[in-house]
């Protein structure tokens, strides 16, 4: 999407949100910007959403998903949902921190054992401090969590099977400070690009690798433009649906329990979706080609929590990794 037709979009989004009550009274119109493939699971949990809640609303809430960060990057996203411009935008941890810092430690590497480790977050009293936290200093509350998968290293020419073989390295993260130093301790090189403008990085050579769970290598086709798979399982991300603040609370309660429920139930489909696909696709991209490597993953996990919880406690607050760890 040019610049242009992208402001075009917003600025019909403001119109959308702020036009008089009157007009809006058949229908209230909810846009969801996602960044993702269409094809994601992500992505299919919104639509199953979308479908639920104008079923069950009668069609007065009409949730449209914008896929394939037709909106924006993600980081645009969440600026319009802070904004009221957008009413809705799914993102991790990690890139909501710029607005909280303190959130990223839901993303750190190394932190949960499995999706059912990383679940137990959303009810406990240091990430419900959080939340409330955002929605008080930047208009945005998160609706749940759900489960993005682990996340591996992919290459492009040299196999990697050990963090001395990743000198010289470019590895592409997103803009978050945190995988930055988890790259770097492992002796590469962070490179931060916008998720949309990854493949076109991979396949001109802008960087050599990246890092994604498995659904996401395969729906980003970053398999045609990356030959090995490394199974590093450095991170278990968390991706949120964000939702504007003032636009929640200006809906009658039965309104938002009804929209709670529909991503209740279809988060738990989407988090069941990725563990399944997860189960087969190591071989999928084998199959499809790719290298896998699989590495003493205790190698690639000391030199992380050797250097990165202790360069980001002063930001999460002391003691918070191992609490968090500890649920």
């Amino acid at each position: 999407m040019t610049i242009l037709s992208r402001r075009a979009v917003v600025a019909g989004l403001a119109a959308g949100v702020f036009m008089p009550s009157i007009a809006r009274a058949q229908a209230t119109v909810v846009r969801w910007g996602e960044s993702l493939a269409a094809t994601h699971p992500q992505l299919l949990m919104a639509d199953r959403i979308s479908k639920e809640v104008k079923e069950k609303s009668g069609g007065r809430i009409d949730i449209q998903v914008f896929p394939n960060g037709q909106l924006g990057t993600g980081k645009e996203m969440m600026e319009n949902v802070s904004a009221g411009v957008l009413q809705l935008t799914t993102e991790g941890a990690g890139a909501l921190s710029v607005f909280l810092p303190a959130l990223s430690v839901v993303e750190a590497p190394y932190l949960w054992r499995d999706a059912a480790h990383l679940a137990k977050v959303a009810t406990s009293p240091l990430f419900l401090k959080m939340n409330d936290d955002l929605a008080a200093k930047r208009g945005m509350r998160v609706l749940s969590v759900t489960y993005y998968g682990k996340r591996h290293l992919t290459t492009g020419s040299k196999p990697v099977r050990s963090p001395a073989d990743m000198a010289g390295l470019k590895i592409r993260v997103p803009p978050v400070d945190v995988f930055r130093a988890m790259i770097e301790a492992w002796g590469g090189q962070a490179t931060p690009i916008a998720f949309p403008e990854l493949y076109l990085a991979l396949s001109q050579g802008a960087v050599d690798g990246q890092e994604n769970p498995l659904p996401t290598i395969q729906s980003g086709k970053f398999n045609e433009v990356q030959k090995f798979l490394v199974l590093t399982e450095h991170v278990i991300t968390p991706r949120m649906p964000i939702v504007n603040e003032a636009f929640w609370k200006g809906l009658p309660a039965a309104d938002r329990d009804m929209i709670k429920s529909a991503i209740d139930t279809h988060s738990a489909w989407q988090d069941k979706e990725l563990l399944g696909q997860e189960a087969t696709l190591v071989g999928t991209l084998k199959t499809g080609g790719m290298t896998v490597v699989e590495p003493d993953v205790e190698q690639w996990r000391k030199p992380v929590l050797a250097t990165v919880p202790k360069k980001f406690e002063e930001r999460w607050g002391k003691g918070t990794f191992d609490a968090l760890a500890a649920l």
